[in-house]
């Protein structure tokens, strides 16, 4: 074999050298930033004022009425709605641009009702999970941002700013995505209600 053959690293993933991916590396170190420490209390000590333990957090977390996080459920809608505003961007021409611009719109407001919830889980995460979930809304709150300017810049006549603007959130909402792909796959954070917890033991 060369020196460049594959072999398994020690999470079981394959890398040219042997170790873990760069992005596993990555992940790794967030989880770990002691630099997060800081925003991560504060933003803590404002999400319990906001959202105090009570029947709103709970409702919002959505583990009793719906069985598990409602969260990730509600982050299709404002990205499904980003999606196709810019397919329309992309392949509808002219005559698709107010239905683009009123999908850009409608994501932004349903991004709202999506972060309130997403705050009402990460409020009672541990504190390795509660730093990569601070970059999460970091990037998700970069995206909101962007499609907002965007959808300003529509409504303003400037569609080609519009678009860029609408890329660049979707580049933003990616990389939050991605984080919160790790949550709920790597760091298993999404809650449920628990008689799914008893029931797991019942293999009949």
């Amino acid at each position: 074999m060369s020196r460049h053959s594959m072999r398994r690293g020690s999470t079981g993933t394959i890398g040219p050298d042997g170790g873990d991916p760069a992005v596993v590396d990555w992940m790794r170190a967030l989880e770990t930033a002691p630099q997060l420490d800081v925003p991560v209390a504060r933003v803590t000590r404002l999400a319990n004022r906001v959202l105090p333990p009570g029947p709103l957090r709970d409702g919002l977390r959505g583990h009793r009425w719906l069985g598990h996080a409602v969260h990730p459920l509600l982050t299709d809608l404002p990205l499904g709605m980003w999606t196709s505003a810019l397919v329309l961007d992309l392949v509808g021409g002219r005559e698709a641009e107010g239905a683009a611009q009123r999908l850009v719109g409608l994501g932004v407001v349903a991004a709202v009702p999506t972060a309130l919830t997403g705050w009402a889980e990460w409020v009672g995460l541990a504190e390795r999970d509660r730093r990569v979930g601070l970059v999460h809304a970091a990037a998700n709150a970069t995206g909101i941002a962007l499609f907002a300017g965007s959808w300003r810049a529509r409504r303003a006549g400037a569609r080609r700013r519009g678009i860029a603007l609408a890329v660049a959130g979707s580049l933003a909402a990616a990389a939050g995505g991605y984080l919160g792909a790790h949550l709920t796959e790597v760091r298993k954070v999404a809650g449920s209600h628990p008689a799914f917890a008893a029931a797991a033991g019942d293999t009949s």
